[in-house]
């Protein structure tokens, strides 16, 4: 057993890991510092009024006149109970929301109204949406409970990972592009601090999280690259509809830059799922074969990292293509040739999301998996131990004169 004893699965860190880990994690540190928002210009919105919250009391629905037939799909009243603001518990009479997307309201509903007291058609509030915090709440709380139910105490580290992540996102990343940071360098620090954070607190402080982590953060800097090439190539601006069209006329941000920090976040969550995976695998193969070397166990891993590899290019493609499946609708209604449908900023962007994805994708599951066959029989070399000076032998007492040892062992000194 002793022979064989370098061969079972180390779970400690490395050490040659930690020369890569810590430079990242002050890095990481110091971009947040440095990138931290420090006061975003609030946008100009007085002119869209204040949002506060209702609930309708009662519907009813009028035949509409000639002309109001020309502006409106439906006619009517809504009677609705202020929830919410200065005018809590007062009533309002607003007219029945329509036209494309307006939503359609009942009795008993919960909405939120737009107060602008300067309104030209005199109406002060109008419905333009349904109140759908409770509905969201429930939502999470099931999915909270399902991932604990399952996952147990790994579903609740991974749910305070998830926070984090969020964290992150609304407190950092968002308020710091706001305030004009590069999209990109934000997009960088804000990825290494979620990765960092989430994967341990997901994972726990192991050598398999360890190699993922490491993995994910070279498939990262390979995505960035081919990210920035792709958009340049391609000669894309990311402004690509109403919204970012808003968004850049409001703010000082680099649209292209905000493109390519989608595309890092975007490939985050993909990468990291399938750095874990890897690295995991390859651990479980190395306690079934513990007698396996490197090299096996890298050709092992990576003919379970191609099937997943396959599975999850798929998955990427029809994220990109399920977000952006009404302008493919609209695109196929136009009835324009493909030649010009490809080229459209619209779909070359997706086309660049997903081929830049795609690829650091494809980069993390060799790299990570090399790094986990390498490092999973890892151990630290054994610390020597101090040279212990040789005893010296003790003097022997002089013998007495006419002192015989033969007859006494004691010297007559000693009698």
């Amino acid at each position: 057993m002793h022979s064989h004893g370098h061969l079972i699965p180390n779970d400690a860190v490395p050490r040659a890991a930690l020369w890569i880990l810590v430079p990242a994690a002050i890095a990481t540190a110091i971009g947040m510092i440095l990138l931290w928002p420090q006061g975003v210009e609030d946008a100009a919105i007085d002119e869209y009024g204040t949002e506060v919250d209702g609930r309708v009391i009662a519907v009813t629905e009028t035949e509409c006149s000639a002309e109001e037939a020309e502006v409106v799909d439906v006619c009517g009243e809504v009677v609705v109970t202020i929830t919410s603001g200065e005018f809590s518990g007062e009533e309002a009479v607003v007219d029945i929301p329509s036209g494309p997307g307006a939503p359609v309201v009942e009795a008993g509903d919960d909405v939120i109204l737009i107060y602008t007291p300067d309104s030209v058609s005199g109406q002060q509030f109008h419905i333009i949406d349904h109140d759908r915090a409770g509905a969201l709440w429930a939502l999470v709380i099931a999915f909270a409970l399902a991932v604990v139910a399952f996952g147990r105490w790994k579903g609740v580290r991974s749910l305070v990972s998830l926070g984090v992540t969020f964290a992150v996102v609304l407190l950092f990343m968002v308020p710091a592009v706001l305030d004009g940071s590069s999209p990109v360098l934000v997009a960088i620090v804000g990825a290494a601090a979620i990765m960092l954070v989430s994967l341990y607190l997901a994972h726990g402080w192991n050598r398999t999280t360890t190699v993922a982590v490491v993995g994910t953060l070279a498939s990262l800097v390979l995505t960035v690259l081919l990210a920035e090439a792709a958009v340049r190539l391609a000669e894309l601006n990311g402004v690509l509809d109403e919204s970012t069209t808003n968004l850049a006329l409001q703010y000082p941000i680099d649209m292209s830059g905000l493109l390519l920090a989608g595309i890092l976040i975007g490939a985050l969550g993909v990468i990291d799922d399938v750095t874990v995976s890897q690295a995991a695998t390859v651990d479980e193969v190395s306690k079934a074969n513990p007698k396996w070397g490197p090299a096996r166990l890298y050709k092992s891993g990576m003919r379970v990292g191609r099937d997943h590899l396959t599975s999850v290019v798929n998955t990427l493609v029809l994220a990109y293509a399920g977000a952006s499946l009404p302008l493919l609708v609209l695109i196929a209604a136009a009835n324009r040739p493909l030649e010009q449908v490809l080229t459209s900023q619209t779909i070359a962007t997706e086309i660049v999301r997903s081929v830049a994805g795609t690829l650091g994708l494809i980069a993390a599951v060799p790299i990570t998996t090399w790094l986990a066959a390498y490092l999973v029989h890892w151990r630290p070399k054994p610390k020597q131990p101090k040279a212990k000076e040789p005893k010296r032998p003790r003097p022997k007492p002089e013998a007495a004169e006419g002192w015989d040892s033969e007859e006494s062992p004691y010297p007559p000194s000693h009698l």
